[in-house]
Formats: structure tokens, sequence, C-alpha cells
């Protein structure tokens, strides 16, 4: 039987979304915005974060078995595709520091 994975999905979705929040309050805060695309990235990446907690925590708490697989795995992907956008927005960052 496959594991269940809601639990973790919700922990590191929160974890990540916070950090998100991070990036783009820093990117405030230094003016340095305005001249790369790594608010849009934190920010999408912000709202998939809680995608990912919310379709999470419904797999958490739903009776249904079908519908709680049906959730974990939107949460999964939201995840995943968050995370790519993080990874983008860290890489823009690392290339703005070297240039």
């Amino acid at each position: 039987m496959m594991e269940k994975k809601s639990t973790h999905i919700l922990n590191a979705s929160s974890n990540l979304l916070g950090f998100s929040l991070i990036i783009i309050t820093s990117l405030k805060i230094t003016k340095i915005s305005g001249n790369t695309h790594l608010d849009e990235f934190a920010g999408i990446a912000c709202l998939l974060f809680s995608c990912s907690c919310f379709f999470s925590f419904m797999a958490i708490r739903t009776k249904n078995g079908k519908r709680e697989s049906k959730y974990e795995t939107i949460a999964d992907y939201l995840f995943l595709i968050a995370l790519f956008c993080i990874v983008l927005a860290v890489l823009i960052m690392t290339v703005k520091i070297i240039d």
C-alpha cells in the first residue's frame, strides 16, 4: 500500500511558503525586484504553495479514500511546480549576485 504523503507535503509547503514570502519581502526592501522576474516567480510559488497546503490538508481531513488520493495528487503536483518556481528564482538571484 502507498504511504500517505499529505502530512509531508503540508509541512514542506508551509515552510517553503514562508521562504517564498521572505524572498518577496527582501526583494521589496532592497528594491531590486524591478529589473528581474524574481518577485513574479516567488509570487507564483506563494500561490502554488498555498494551494498545495490547502489540498494536502483536505486530503488529511477527508474520509473518502478516492477523494483523499485525488487531493494528495493535486497537492503533490502543485508542490512540484512551486518548487520549480523557487529554483528559478534562486538561479536568477545567483546570476544577479555573480554579475
